[in-house]
């Protein structure tokens, strides 16, 4: 486990592992469309740890009543530092526990954590989890200012925000360049395509008669002006 973030000549095989007490979330959203194809082609791994697995009991606990009193449960650091401990960590990797108080997640950290040759995501659930937790990993992040039911869809953010920006993952590489956020404060110019007019009964909805000139200087400053608004 390393906070370096050295840059990667070979970003083949970026590899994820996501910590969860409910594995059975990413099937679909990982195994379809980019993600799918991504691991297919070897471009990211991504392996999904079932933290009830590592729980102490027999009867697989992974929460319990918070010390103190207090509403809800508490997930248990036992079973996430036992799962945590059976992932074999690459030299260059980051363990990341999603959480509502973390640091929020922007697109300049996604180009940083994309150099990463492995990430390792936590998902919190109930109350959170025991602050002991926090010893073992390298930073918090928060998706949002807002709160939800797990730390699974903030994972699926990471995971999804990163591996798009590794070559060769996303089918036209030049798509990356002139998207929002690619730069701090610009947000992507309007993009239309058929048909030229839609009609809603008497109401006309026309795509920019601009960007069917075919003039490649004026569609140009026209975009330029549409990002900066």
């Amino acid at each position: 486990m390393t906070n370096d973030y050295c840059l990667m000549t070979n970003f083949k095989n970026m590899q994820y592992d996501i910590l969860t007490i409910f594995p059975n979330i990413f099937d679909s959203y990982i195994n379809e469309s980019i993600l799918g194809r991504a691991q297919k082609s070897k471009k990211i791994k991504i392996k999904v740890h079932d933290i009830r697995k590592n729980a102490v009991d027999k009867h697989n606990t992974v929460d319990d009543k918070p010390y103190g009193g207090g509403p809800g449960m508490v997930m248990m650091v036992e079973p996430i530092y036992k799962t945590l401990k059976k992932i074999k960590h690459k030299k260059n990797s980051k363990v990341v526990l999603l959480s509502a108080k973390g640091k929020t997640w922007t697109q300049q950290k996604a180009q940083r954590y994309k150099k990463l040759d492995q990430l390792i995501l936590i998902c919190g659930h109930y109350e959170g989890v025991d602050e002991r937790v926090k010893n073992f990993i390298d930073e918090e992040i928060s998706i949002g200012d807002y709160v939800l039911t797990g730390g699974e869809l903030g994972a699926m953010v990471l995971v999804d925000s990163t591996a798009r920006l590794i070559p060769g993952v996303l089918g036209k590489e030049a798509s990356l360049k002139e998207e929002s956020h690619s730069k701090k404060g610009y947000l992507e110019y309007p993009q239309y395509t058929r048909p030229e007019v839609f009609k809603i009964g008497k109401k006309q909805y026309k795509v920019p008669e601009v960007l069917l000139s075919g003039h490649h200087a004026k569609i140009k400053q026209w975009r330029e002006k549409q990002s900066k608004k």
